[in-house]
Parts: C-alpha cells; structure tokens; sequence
C-alpha cells in the first residue's frame, strides 16, 4: 500500500516520455497559400503533447494526495517525484519550445536551414527545472510556500501554447507565439523565475484558518472565471496571477506557515 504513491509518480514520469516522444516526433510544414506567402505550421501531435504534460500535472497532484492519505510519505517518493517533474516539466516543455522556435524560424527565408544555435536556449527550461527541483529538495523552509515557480506551474504554462496556438481566433496571439523574439523572452523570463528566490504560496489550502485560505481561494475563483472566458489562453493569465497574488499576500515560505495559538 505504501508504494501505491510511487505508483502515481511513476505515472507521472510516463506521461512525461510520452510527451517528448510525441513532440519530438513533430514535424514542420511549409505550405504556400494561393496568395504567395508561406504558411507554417505543425501537427497534431504536439498539441496532444501538451494533454499528456497537464495529465502528468494531474498525477503528480494526485501522488501527493494518496502519500498523505496512506501516510507513506518517504524520503524516496520525494526524491523520484523530483525525477518525474524533471522530464514531464523540464525536459517536455523544453522539446515544446524549441519546436515552437523552429516553427519560428521556418517563416523566414531559408529559416529551415537555421543553426541549432538558435534552438538551444529552449533547454534552458530543462536546466533551470532541475535546479529548482534539487534546490526545493534541500530546503525544509518550503513546506508552507515556495521560493521561487513551482516547475510544474512553469511546465503548464509552456505545453498551454501550443493548444492556445492552434484553437485562437486571434492572429495578433497566434503571430506573438510564431515570433523568435517573444519566445526568447518567455524562456529567459519563466527560467528565471524558477530559480529566484520569489516568495510564491504553495498551490494547496491551508486548514489552519479561512483568513490564510483567502489567496488560495481567490486564485481559484479567479481561474475559473478566466477558463469560462479565456479558454486555454486563461493558463499563461492565471500563471502571471498566481505571482501578482503570492506577491501582494507575501505568501513565501515562513509567511504561509501556520501560527500557532498564544
């Protein structure tokens, strides 16, 4: 019964390979339209990708859940949690971003031909991802809140950019997500964030008191109306949400942790 969480994990991990596997299987078409110009774009595949990254999300939810329900948390289920969250939200996303890159560059003339210089800054997601995880390891101080993204709400944020690219009816969104420089900009950004030291509040409710549940209900209530009206484009919403509201409740690790009765 104890390594029924594990189990999970390793659910995780799986749904995690099958993501890159999906992803690095894409392939790029280029298609001239009767007007004269190129258009690019990808298949399915990468789109069904990023189901399986918010199904490997789900369970690692849930791994948590059953761990505390069987009370078989383990110095173990941590370690291998961290090792699943590594491919389904580093190395996936990363393999995302750089097909999003040469989807990019494919626009442009003789852009199939682009070095593989250009692509590589995607993995900065994979390496900032396993700093997070191997630093989160080591610090006790983030039971109650997070110093820094989490890497599956990084990881989230990325496989949402595809589906948002391929069900928008904005073209000035869908041409953002075909732009080189926009995504640069994402990568260095939400890499960074994962490894700062941000005080950021643990996506789970707090039974102590409704007073230190109030952010945690408002980003629920918030992200729910955003999924009614913004479809998929409300995840990179509430993703920059979430930090505004950790910030404006100052809800890092020591802020989270609950007071005791004097």
């Amino acid at each position: 019964m104890k390594f029924i969480p594990n189990l999970f994990t390793l659910l995780n991990l799986f749904f995690g390979c099958l993501a890159v596997i999906l992803i690095l299987q894409n392939g790029i078409i280029a298609l001239d339209n009767p007007e004269g110009t190129q258009l690019i774009d990808m298949p399915e595949r990468t789109q069904l990708a990023s189901i399986f990254i918010g199904l490997a999300a789900l369970v690692d939810f849930l791994d948590g859940l059953v761990a505390r329900l069987f009370k078989a948390t383990s110095p173990l289920g941590k370690q291998l949690d961290s090792l699943a969250d590594v491919v389904s939200f580093g190395v996936a996303p990363g393999m995302i971003l750089y097909q999003l890159l040469r989807m990019s560059w494919a626009g442009q003339v003789n852009g199939l031909d682009v070095s593989a210089g250009w692509l590589l800054p995607a993995l900065l997601i994979p390496c900032a991802a396993a700093y997070r995880l191997a630093r989160f390891n080591i610090d006790d101080s983030q039971q109650y809140g997070f110093k820094g993204v989490p890497t599956p709400a990084a990881g989230l944020l990325i496989a949402s950019l595809p589906l948002i690219a391929w069900y928008t009816h904005s073209e000035a969104v869908r041409a953002a997500l075909q732009n080189k420089w926009v995504l640069y900009g994402l990568i260095l950004v939400v890499a960074w964030l994962m490894i700062s030291n941000l005080p950021l509040m643990a996506l789970k409710f707090n039974n102590s008191s409704m007073r230190n549940n109030i952010p945690a209900l408002l980003l629920l209530v918030l992200s729910a109306i955003a999924a009614i009206f913004l479809q998929w484009l409300a995840v990179p919403v509430m993703f920059v949400v979430y930090i505004i509201v950790s910030l404006v409740f100052q809800n890092g690790p020591e802020a989270r942790r609950p007071k005791a009765n004097l």
